[in-house]
């Protein structure tokens, strides 16, 4: 396939693999980031920029065939009372690409959004694609605007995008960021020999997904044809895991205790999410292939290696 991808939150965990991969695969890569930063591999170019207007896309999408959008300025946690920040920091950013790609009538989009934040309390059975999304925060509430407001861009330029709902992404290179991913807070506590604070009782379960294995879907997204509008697409490791046997399996690879100071529950924070990714399956012929204790493995050697 011919044509430029575009990788806008480049420079973060998922974007920084992803354009890696993308450009060992063969691809022609532009890494849009908040900051400068050096790219690992010769077939990507970084752009540094907020991207906040159109205009500030208008010039890269010239022979672009996909704009992959990963690009995520709040938490939960950090958007919790206040609607604004999601305003400013994810929608701004989301609406101004839209409006360019109205312009680029070639260039497909491609939006991660978030499965853990979108579907609420699933207590019963997996949450499929169909499921009826609830979100808890102002963040989630965020992404399922963005989902909406892609599904009518698609609608009105008869255009095509996938919205991909990944479950909770770790692995190696996700460094410790305030209110992104309990996996590198407890491996960064334990390097640290600190307590790690946790709310509520640990019972909360999630579903976690190895970065490696959501780089294959994204991959095989990429390089299928996409069909008209908008196609919604969950990735998952099918599998429930409680924060207490999560905190378990990390004290038996890393042979360390880890020290808890609990807090009362969050009220922006799900009890059980448990994402359903069969459809991925069917269409991609995709799974996940990384245990929880592979992938733990792997993620805590490359934290001593960072060490």
């Amino acid at each position: 396939m011919n044509g430029t991808i575009l990788t806008l939150g480049g420079g973060g965990f998922i974007g920084t693999s992803l354009s890696e991969a993308l450009a060992a695969s063969g691809n022609e890569v532009v890494a849009l980031t908040r900051s400068t930063t050096k790219p690992h591999h010769s077939s990507i170019k970084c752009v540094a920029g907020t991207f906040s207007s159109p205009a500030d896309f208008a010039p890269l999408l010239s022979g672009c065939r996909t704009v992959i959008h990963l690009a995520s300025g709040s938490t939960p946690g950090s958007s919790a009372g206040n609607p604004l920040h999601e305003l400013e920091h994810n929608l701004r950013v989301t609406f101004a690409l839209l409006e360019a790609l109205q312009n680029a009538p070639r260039c497909n989009l491609l939006f991660v959004s978030s499965g853990g934040t979108l579907y609420g309390d699933k207590t019963i059975t997996p949450a499929t694609e169909s499921s009826r999304i609830g979100p808890m925060s102002y963040h989630g509430a965020a992404k399922a605007a963005a989902e909406y407001f892609i599904s009518a861009w698609t609608q009105q330029f008869s255009r095509s995008a996938t919205i991909l709902r990944p479950s909770n992404v770790y692995g190696p290179g996700q460094t410790v960021r305030q209110g992104f991913g309990i996996i590198p807070t407890a491996f960064a506590k334990l390097m640290n020999n600190e307590a790690l604070e946790i709310w509520g009782d640990g019972n909360a379960v999630r579903d976690y997904l190895f970065i490696d294995d959501l780089i294959q879907l994204c991959l095989a997204i990429v390089n299928t044809p996409m069909g008209s509008g908008a196609k919604i697409l969950n990735a998952s490791s099918n599998t429930g895991t409680s924060l207490n046997e999560l905190l378990s399996l990390i004290e038996a690879v890393t042979g360390t205790h880890i020290r808890r100071v609990q807090h009362a529950k969050r009220h922006v924070d799900a009890s059980h999410v448990v994402i359903d990714s069969s459809e991925a399956h069917r269409l991609f012929g995709w799974a996940p292939q990384t245990s929880l204790a592979d992938g733990l493995n792997h993620t805590w050697k490359w934290w001593i290696k960072q060490r």
